[in-house]
């Protein structure tokens, strides 16, 4: 089963239940120690997926979201100082 997955994780799982058979070892702690290596793999991935969180809202941030707040926050001091400059 092991050989003919591509998925590491099936091949890794595979090759100890083998391993264990030949050895005598007991299939619970075989399963056991595996799914604490699954575990761990699980939350490596999410904090490498949240690590690259930040590159990517980067863009939408700067070319959508900051102009933006600088017209909400700037717009009115820019139309007072013009209607000062032009006398009204």
């Amino acid at each position: 089963m092991g050989e003919r997955s591509d998925i590491p994780e099936l091949r890794n799982f595979a090759s100890s239940m083998v391993q264990a058979e030949r050895l005598g070892i007991p299939v619970a702690n075989v399963l056991r120690i595996q799914a604490g290596e699954m575990r761990t793999k699980r939350s490596q991935r999410a904090e490498e997926m949240a690590q690259k969180v930040p590159v990517k809202i980067l863009f939408p941030l700067i070319f959508c979201i900051l102009p933006v707040l600088f017209i909400v926050i700037l717009g009115p001091a820019v139309i007072s100082i013009f209607s000062s400059l032009s006398g009204k």
